[in-house]
């Protein structure tokens, strides 16, 4: 198998390191990831200026390419540039990403993106994320990421990512793996004023920890991984609310 893997962390961050290290023990790993940190990144794409791609050494991968672009671009181009090669790519890892990609936040997340672009692409992805901002444990989301990618083979079609989620926890010390849905993802506290070292003006900076439940279903993943567990949540990127087309239909707009 050929897979791409990509992060929104930067090719040189420790997570992405980890899980080509781990995928390349089942499969030929292909490195396509942004030259520097693009966290929150989201979906966006780059229309307004060239990208490059460089190509670079990278330990137990086929060939890496970094990108001065999105994560979805360096799923986007990254495809392109090793079909072009004759490389068909087989499935799409993102990840590791250093912090959990849960509920809501998957929308702003460039780890989840870059891996539903794997599926605009036509190819099965999977997203792998661990809880906080400076995890330690990525040998344990390394391992589910290649157990996942033996599992799927065959069975994952290419309009669906499994979203992974990981408390940042030891393997002895996780709880299991759920199979979950998205919850919702809040923040005490989401913006912080701050004085501008410049200038001393009023900045906003995004900030906060996450809520923790107490009233929320099992099922849902964030409360997986607030207890312990492993989430696996399988998203696709079609937002259509079926159950009101009809119901649209009839309020007669023209």
């Amino acid at each position: 198998m050929n897979i791409l893997v990509a992060n929104d962390d930067g090719i040189k961050a420790k997570g992405i390191f980890e899980l080509v290290k781990a995928l390349s023990t089942a499969a030929d790993v292909y490195v396509c990831a942004p030259h520097v940190e693009r966290s929150a990144a989201g979906h966006s794409i780059t229309v307004r200026q060239g990208l490059e791609a460089k190509e670079v050494s990278y330990e137990n991968a086929k060939l890496a390419l970094e990108i001065n672009g999105t994560p979805a671009d360096c799923v986007k181009l990254g495809v392109l540039i090793l079909q072009e090669r004759g490389i068909k790519i087989d499935m799409v890892f993102s990840g590791i990403n250093h912090g959990g990609n849960l509920g809501t936040d998957t929308h702003y997340s460039g780890t989840v993106s870059a891996a539903i672009e794997g599926c605009i692409c036509g190819i099965p992805s999977v997203a792998v994320s661990v809880e906080g901002h400076r995890p330690k444990h990525f040998e344990v989301a390394a391992e589910l990421a290649v157990q996942t990618l033996q599992k799927s083979v065959g069975r994952l079609d290419g309009k669906t990512v499994l979203n992974i989620n990981l408390p940042d926890v030891s393997r002895h010390e996780l709880k299991g793996v759920k199979i979950t849905t998205l919850g919702p993802r809040e923040y005490d506290g989401w913006f912080q004023n701050k004085p501008a070292e410049d200038s001393g003006e009023p900045q906003y900076w995004y900030s906060g920890k996450p809520v923790v439940y107490d009233n929320l279903p099992e099922h849902y993943d964030v409360i997986a991984v607030q207890d312990g567990f492993a989430s696996i949540t399988p998203l696709h990127y079609d937002f259509t609310n079926y159950e009101l087309v009809d119901e649209v239909k009839s309020w007669g707009i023209e």
